[in-house]
């Protein structure tokens, strides 16, 4: 019996947006957690971005949101600017934390449970939860 992989972002749970199975594991996926972070059951920073690539990443939006570009907008242009989500997934399989623990929660997909990978972006924004999750997703399929 397979479980499920999904995901979304804590506002949605703490303002009751999403429905999930009640059974369903909440599993963070940031590097560095903020103290208001919790609705999850547990945290896996192994598997957030590397620092380095979030600064630059941020860096960049707040110049495009200086230039007038919206939110939503100046973030999805800096992911693609910094070459983001090629760089994370480089990130994620050479990282051997972040192996182990993709194998981890792999493992408890495949035991039947419904793992829901939660960071902070909204639905708006491109974010590195969806990568994990696709990733996460083909290692599960049969």
């Amino acid at each position: 019996m397979t479980g499920e992989v999904r995901d979304t972002y804590h506002a949605a749970l703490q303002h009751d947006l999403v429905e999930l199975p009640e059974d369903a594991h909440l599993v963070g996926v940031v590097r560095k957690p903020t103290p208001w972070f919790t609705q999850i059951d547990e945290n896996r920073p192994e598997l957030g971005p590397p620092g380095g690539l979030l600064d630059e990443a941020k860096a960049k939006t707040d110049d495009l949101k200086m230039r007038g570009t919206c939110d939503e907008g100046a973030h999805n242009a800096a992911w693609e600017e910094t070459e983001f989500e090629a760089r994370y997934r480089k990130h994620i399989e050479s990282s051997s934390e972040a192996q182990a623990a993709l194998d981890d929660l792999a493992e408890r997909v495949e035991s039947g449970e419904t793992v829901v990978l939660v960071c902070y972006e909204g639905d708006d924004k491109r974010c590195h939860r969806r990568i994990l999750r696709d990733v996460l997703a083909d290692r599960t399929s049969p």
